[in-house]
């Protein structure tokens, strides 16, 4: 009977509310059984993308591949530091690519030329 009392100065509709909480009313019923998976798709392959075309560059590598085995002492002179940069394979250089540049790069230890590359 007490808990009647508790009820009594509410009004009629929250009573209502009350009661279709406590009873579950609205409450979205779940099923007890999973739902039967869709028939798998077998995954399919990417299409094959051919490679993307080499970058052309206008810097000197080409005509500069003589180097290669050589002493860094055959490199040209002079060295022009906005179309050319000469560094050792373990040297830090920068990470920029610029087309139009041609790095030479030799073995610190033998200071033979390892590379001759755009960029």
């Amino acid at each position: 009977m007490k808990r009647l009392g508790v009820f009594v100065g509410l009004p009629l509709i929250g009573v209502a509310t009350i009661l279709a909480v406590v009873a579950g009313v609205g409450r979205a019923q779940t099923p007890l059984t999973a739902p039967a998976p869709q028939s798998a798709q077998p995954i399919q392959p990417a299409p094959y993308a051919a490679p993307p075309a080499p970058i052309q560059s206008h810097c000197e590598a080409a005509s500069l591949a003589y180097l290669v085995g050589k002493p860094r002492t055959a490199i040209p002179v002079p060295v022009d530091p906005t179309s050319r940069r000469v560094s050792c394979t373990t040297c830090p250089v920068t990470q920029d690519y610029l087309p139009e540049r041609t790095d030479i790069l030799f073995d610190a230890q033998t200071g033979l030329i390892t590379a001759v590359k755009c960029g």
